[in-house]
């Protein structure tokens, strides 16, 4: 399983914002796998740590059909932590479409 993190890690499809980092690598199954970085510099509390977690499984969810084959990491940066979550699930839903045209594009 950590061999599948680094190697999603590595991969060439990837989007950014202030938020998330999403990296994204096709995988094996006919259903999308999801992976979280959300580091203490996303916030030093872990109630806020797991909030933003929550927030990352529920859209993640409820894209998942769009985003099936695919393994994916979303590594959350220090804004995730302060960020309300309406702004949190629409920077998701932009790197999930994102992420979503890169890989049928190959």
């Amino acid at each position: 399983m950590p061999a599948e993190f680094t190697a999603t890690l590595k991969s060439t499809w990837r989007g950014r914002d202030d938020f998330f980092g999403v990296y994204a690598i096709p995988n094996p199954f006919s259903y999308g796998r999801l992976g979280l970085i959300v580091s203490r510099k996303a916030s030093p509390r872990a109630v806020v740590r797991n909030r933003v977690k929550r927030q990352i499984r529920e859209a993640f969810r409820r894209y998942q059909e769009k985003l099936g084959g695919l393994d994916i990491v979303v590594v959350a940066s220090a804004k995730a932590g302060s960020a309300p979550a309406t702004v949190l699930r629409a920077s998701l839903q932009q790197l999930w479409d994102k992420v979503g045209q890169q890989c049928r594009k190959s």
